[in-house]
């Protein structure tokens, strides 16, 4: 199943879940898109708003309106699994509400790490392609181990190349990733997960993945060629709808409300 977090407040970009693109709220372009994908039995909004859960029950999405307390969307996801009709699912998908042109590609990436591979945890990252965006704070990165583990996540520019930032050369073919927001989990792991007090690492880097790696859970990544298009400025949303425009991206076909 799939649980897309929707919380109202946004710093950047006020009631960002429910701002208009070509006169449709941005989670349910959200939620009409994953809802479409094979790969999901089920697809529900998880929110702290009841402006939110309005908007989706006027097109027939699903939602649960969850504790505004929680602190993270992943502790928002545990409660909507805790409840019928979904607490029968082991594997959970976390789908960001702000990335209306999520591709089932990358997805299905993380899910398979999960299903086939083992993992109890599994996220996805994609290549850091400029010095700038390995610098941006705002650019959360990725630091893997060969066999797919994820060691660490961190604004700062990791791996730290000891002659400074590398080269555009050496960002092609170098081990730099940027961490992308999706997450897959076990049942058994989410709800480890948030039973677990907030971590220092997790507390100073304020990155919500460091308190299952800080307490021995293990994540894997999938890198995938790049990364989905979000919103969270003004900005943004004018070339959101360019592209939902351009990719005929207008919701006309019935996706599952279950």
């Amino acid at each position: 199943m799939a649980v897309i977090p929707a919380r109202l407040g946004s710093s950047r970009l006020p009631d960002k879940p429910l701002h208009l693109l070509l006169g449709r709220p941005l989670v349910e372009w959200t939620w009409r898109r994953v809802s479409e994908m094979d790969l999901f039995d089920s697809v529900v909004v998880a929110t702290d708003s009841p402006r939110i859960v309005e908007a989706c029950r006027s097109v027939g999405a699903p939602v649960v309106l969850t504790d505004p307390d929680h602190p993270t969307g992943t502790d928002r996801i545990a409660e909507v699994v805790g409840q019928q009709p979904w607490s029968g699912f082991d594997l959970v998908v976390n789908v960001q509400g702000d990335e209306p042109m999520v591709e089932e590609a990358h997805l299905e990436a993380a899910v398979e790490l999960v299903r086939g591979g083992g993992w109890p945890l599994a996220t996805t990252a994609t290549p850091i392609r400029s010095r700038e965006e390995l610098a941006n704070p705002d650019r959360v990165k990725a630091v893997r181990g060969r066999d797919g583990r994820a060691l660490y996540f961190t604004r700062a520019p990791a791996p730290w190349r000891r002659d400074g930032l590398p080269t555009d050369r050496e960002l092609a073919t170098g081990p730099w990733l940027r961490h992308l927001g999706i997450y897959v989990y076990r049942r058994e792991a989410l709800l480890r997960w948030v039973d677990l007090a907030p971590s220092p690492l997790e507390e100073i880097e304020r990155l919500e993945q460091l308190r299952p790696l800080e307490s021995g859970l293990a994540m894997g990544i999938a890198v995938v060629d790049r990364a989905a298009p979000g919103v969270d400025t003004p900005e943004d949303v004018v070339r959101m709808e360019g592209l939902l425009a351009g990719n005929l991206q207008t919701p006309t076909s019935h996706p599952r409300t279950s």
